[in-house]
């Protein structure tokens, strides 16, 4: 007999599923899938073709055990088990697709739904062979061009091959004084003109290294600036002229400007926004009126030359633009260096580091002008450092389509990266204006001939119902009433007053026919519209996607770093393995998002067979995936970690929440078969000790205690199985393994059954509902919750102890500070792009593996009581630079000096070396407040406390992080707040 309603030793055993049953608590795992998928979701024109496609297997809808839960069924795989991918062309649209059934019905399904016409010397269907070019017919040059390779001339004739090449669309590396090489580039020919330069460092064996230092300008690292002849002398640069431009116009005194009006320059050291200012002066008619400023990366770098070296510049303005704010060129010229003493032979190292920095400024800036809007240029990177990055993972039409982005004209640009930015997908061309375009209609057609928008005036029809609800959602509420008025011709009918409501009743009436007319009256109504092209929506996608390798970062990330907002710390990237080695694994990772999203999509319409469809082509991928991995022998050092980037890893996902579903369905039996797929598939995966759990239960609920004990009992001796997961394990073993299942007691019997103190703080309740957190009011008669009436207690009659509500998050900022420099070491693979706060593996065991011997003496340190130095340094060095769990805001060092101090350094060190070995497991559960007290000599001692309500009780996270503490020496308690007794 099947068991529908949960015991409350069923409820203890899994406290994170206390209100699974509710429908409006969201899935476990659920806001995982959101933050994969990311802001920006894909735009889904395959969707019909995906969903329909044949798969490997189906989830059985009829509940029976024998089979297994999930049915083989016969067709075609939608994957092949080959490692070895064929590639046809499409003979609809042309473009190269791979040559599986499923992925070319998918194309052509598309391609017809578009309407594509097909060319008079494309053959039809039936005359079309879908084969592969061999590859034993491609010539020795074309295999080369294959492998994307890199070779570095040595002065000696050496050759020095990367397979990673990173180059920056700036175009060069930074020139090294001691040697210089020549780069001989075997690329595509579409990406010849984007590297032009020599490269003066010599690159190791599969291996590229650049540094993020965030001192380089627009994050450029500075391997990348382009070289210059550095041979300064200090006798010879009066005289020496500098092409450069006045920005920050809008400050300006002067608003109108001539050819050759001089000009002089000035610091502005009490420039609140950036103390190296450099003020651009009119000398005209003897008065001295600001014109602007000098771009910032120049004046970062010529201030101090002013002001230390006593150089001088004037010049003049050598063009005057259209637009009054914009950019101004200018030419400046040193007229004279004075000498300063002997200070400028003493820092002459210094001075040429600086000077040397100016020429490479002002080269790069004729590659990228001031005059083009830092949005744009930082768009502009991103498809640049990408295609340069993973050409390997674009075919020649597409490296085309998006290298010829920046050859468009400035106003094609900045309009494609506004509407790219906005919310859309369509957009009235009426409504397209920013102040920086010239002429926005002739920025359009340019866009719309390059193939980056598409516009209405182009389309027969709209597509679907979804485009034409996106184009309604333009109109206004009046304009709206004015389309149903003209259109249904039914005074009677009932139109809302809402714009939903309208817009609902105008295309329920054009699917049941009774407005025959309404796309036309939309589009005379909107007139001509907009939206960004299928191709160029995927394109860029994907670019931001290897550009950020998450989907939680866009392009707003480079406005956070040039707005100061967000600072990201420096360190190297040393890159070894590609994380997509070939585009087949690219298109699998893209295809699975795809799929997360629809099943994101369809829980938030309550679709659940749409859901089930979604669990049952990633239980049927990630089948063949894992069967994959299985024969492949990938790098082992980067599989652990970047495994998070692959379709697998998706599909898992996807399958976790389809088992929460599953679950609150009570189909426990599918639940189960998918929980021993995951279990079976992923054999060393930090999840394995949740998924074991959720076997665990599920069988108990189907009333198999003997298999549900026996998985428990299997699960305590999987080295992947712990924190919370196992003590839960643990627990249940206890509970099920109970005479006459088992007679003897398992040795951890008494270890998890040890009592923890307790402490009783009795407060004045202010809500006594059940599923609200409990408020109180204080001893000061405010209200607070129990956390702050525990603080309260403690701070009084509880010892007169110091300390901080903060859960983990205070423990994570010490771990931050105290191993800044083991967290951003050079360690290969791990750093990728300029925007990451901590590698990629620090949720990884790798961490701990490849950096044990930097961890082990660091904590040395630690432990011989170093740590409030440490954290001195590094706050010092540190503070404000953004890191994966330190938040600079919430704890200030004075209080974090006073709890390293009495915490000690043994049980700092302890801590810290946990959490290296297992960062994911135990980031989480630490007990509520930190507290502190001091005594003489400046000695203290440290307690952690777990404070919980009236309805409360310990999680499995926090029991065993309570234990943990305890075995390493803390003074923990558990802090139970309750009303008074009457």
């Amino acid at each position: 007999m099947i068991t529908l309603m949960r015991t409350k030793a069923e409820i203890r055993a899994d406290p994170d599923r206390q209100s699974s049953s509710s429908p409006s608590t969201m899935l476990t795992g659920r806001e995982s899938l959101i933050r994969l998928i990311g802001k920006r979701r894909r735009f889904l024109p395959n969707r019909q073709s995906l969903l329909s496609a044949p798969i490997e297997s189906t989830l059985s809808l009829s509940g029976d055990e024998n089979d297994g839960m999930l049915e083989r069924t016969a067709g075609v795989s939608g994957e092949t088990t080959s490692s070895k991918v064929d590639w046809v062309p499409c003979p609809v649209c042309g473009s190269t697709i791979r040559g599986e059934d499923y992925m070319i019905n998918s194309h052509l399904d598309a391609c017809l739904a578009r309407g594509t016409k097909r060319k008079l010397t494309q053959r039809t269907l039936l005359q079309l062979n879908f084969c592969s070019r061999s590859m034993d017919k491609l010539d020795s040059g074309e295999s080369k061009h294959l492998e994307n390779s890199v070779v570095l001339k040595t002065p000696d004739n050496n050759l020095v091959r990367s397979t990673t090449p990173k180059f920056s669309y700036l175009g060069a590396f930074e020139e090294n004084d001691n040697k210089q090489f020549k780069l001989d580039i075997h690329l595509d020919s579409v990406m010849c003109n984007y590297i032009d330069s020599s490269a003066e460092n010599l690159i190791n064996d599969d291996t590229t290294s650049y540094d993020t230092s965030s001192n380089s300008p627009s994050l450029l690292p500075k391997d990348e600036i382009p070289k210059h002849d550095i041979a300064v002398a200090m006798d010879n640069l009066s005289g020496v002229t500098l092409e450069t431009f006045i920005v920050g116009r809008k400050f300006s005194d002067e608003e109108e400007l001539n050819i050759g009006a001089s000009i002089s320059l000035l610091r502005d050291p009490d420039n609140v926004k950036d103390p190296n200012a450099i003020k651009v002066l009119s000398t005209a008619s003897g008065c001295s009126k600001v014109l602007g400023f000098l771009p910032r990366e120049l004046a970062q770098y010529l201030s101090p030359l002013i002001e230390k070296y006593c150089m001088n510049f004037e010049g003049c303005v050598t063009s005057v633009p259209k637009h009054s704010l914009d950019v101004v060129p200018i030419q400046i010229v040193n007229q004279i260096m004075i000498p300063c003493g002997e200070k400028e032979f003493d820092d002459l190292e210094a001075f040429r580091f600086l000077w040397k920095r100016v020429l490479q400024t002002v080269e790069s800036a004729k590659t990228c002008p001031p005059s083009i809007a830092k949005y744009q240029r930082n768009f502009c990177f991103l498809i640049q450092e990408v295609l340069a990055s993973n050409l390997h993972l674009f075919t020649d039409d597409e490296k085309i389509f998006l290298g010829s982005f920046t050859s468009l004209s400035d106003d094609c640009q900045r309009i494609f990266v506004r509407l790219y930015t906005r919310k859309g997908p369509w957009f009235r061309m009426c409504n397209i204006s920013y102040p920086e375009v010239l002429d926005s209609k002739q920025a359009v057609r340019g866009l719309s001939d390059a193939g980056y928008i598409c516009s209405s005036q182009s389309m027969i029809e709209l597509h679907d119902n979804g485009d034409m609800k996106e184009v309604l959602n333009l109109l206004t509420v009046s304009e709206l009433r004015e389309i149903s008025s003209a259109v249904m011709k039914l005074q009677h009918c009932h139109h809302g007053t809402r714009k939903q409501d309208l817009i609902a009743s105008l295309l329920s009436s054009y699917e049941d026919g009774l407005c025959p007319l309404l796309q036309r009256a939309i589009l005379n109504k909107t007139g001509t519209c907009v939206r960004i092209s299928c191709k160029a929506e995927s394109l860029v996608w994907r670019a931001l996607r290897l550009f950020f390798l998450n989907g939680e970062q866009d392009l707003s990330a480079f406005l956070l770093v040039d707005l100061g907002i967000v600072k990201y710390p420096t360190y190297n990237c040393i890159i070894s393995d590609q994380i997509f080695p070939g585009l087949n694994d690219l298109l699998a990772y893209e295809e699975a998002i795809e799929v997360a999203q629809i099943m994101d999509e369809a829980l938030d319409d309550k679709n659940s067979g749409l859901v089930l469809r979604c669990i049952s082509i990633s239980n049927s991928r990630l089948f063949i995936s894992c069967s994959k991995s299985t024969q492949s022998s990938a790098s082992e050092s980067a599989a652990t970690f970047l495994s998070c980037l692959s379709a697998s890893w998706v599909y898992s996902k996807v399958v976790l929440l389809g088992i929460s579903f599953l679950e609150r369905e009570r189909r426990y039996d599918d639940a189960v078969h998918l929980l021993k797929r995951l279990l079976d598939g992923f054999t060393c995966d930090g999840r394995r000790g949740y998924w074991t759990l959720r076997l665990s239960v599920d069988l108990e609920h189907l009333g198999r205690l003997n298999e549900s004990l026996s998985v428990a009992e299997d699960g305590l001796l999987d080295p992947w199985v712990r924190a919370g997961s196992r003590m839960a394990l643990q627990r249940r073993v206890l509970r099920l393994g109970k005479p006459p299942r088992r007679w003897k007691t398992p040795c951890y019997s008494e270890a998890i059954k040890r009592k923890i103190v307790e402490v009783h703080v009795q407060g004045r309740p202010l809500n006594c509902e059940t599923g609200m957190k409990s408020r109180f009011y204080g001893e000061d008669g405010e209200q607070c919750g129990v956390e702050q009436l525990a603080l309260q207690y403690y701070a009084g009659e509880g010892g007169g102890w110091q300390g901080v509500h903060t859960e983990s998050g205070i423990w994570l900022t010490i771990f931050g500070l105290l191993m800044w420099d083991i967290i951003f070491a050079d360690v290969p693979n791990v750093f990728h792009t300029r925007f990451q706060t901590a590698p990629l593996d620090l949720e990884t065991q790798n961490f701990y593996v490849m950096r044990k011997s930097l961890i082990e003496s660091h904590l040395e340190k630690i432990n011989s009581d170093m740590a409030e130095e440490i954290l001195i340094t590094s706050w010092e060095s540190h503070v404000g630079v953004a890191c994966r769990g330190v938040n600079w805001d919430r704890h200030s060092l004075s209080e974090l000096r006073a709890a390293v101090t009495c915490i000690g350094g043994p049980c700092l060190a302890s801590i810290c070396r946990h959490l290296a070995q297992d960062y994911r497991s135990w980031s989480s559960g630490m007990p509520d407040l930190l507290l502190w007290r001091f005594h003489e000599d400046y000695k203290g001692e440290a307690k952690l406390v777990e404070v919980k309500g009236p309805r409360d009780r310990l999680s499995e996270q926090q029991r065993a992080w309570l234990l943990l503490l305890m075995d390493y020496g803390f003074n923990v308690e558990v802090c139970k707040v309750g009303p008074a007794s009457k």
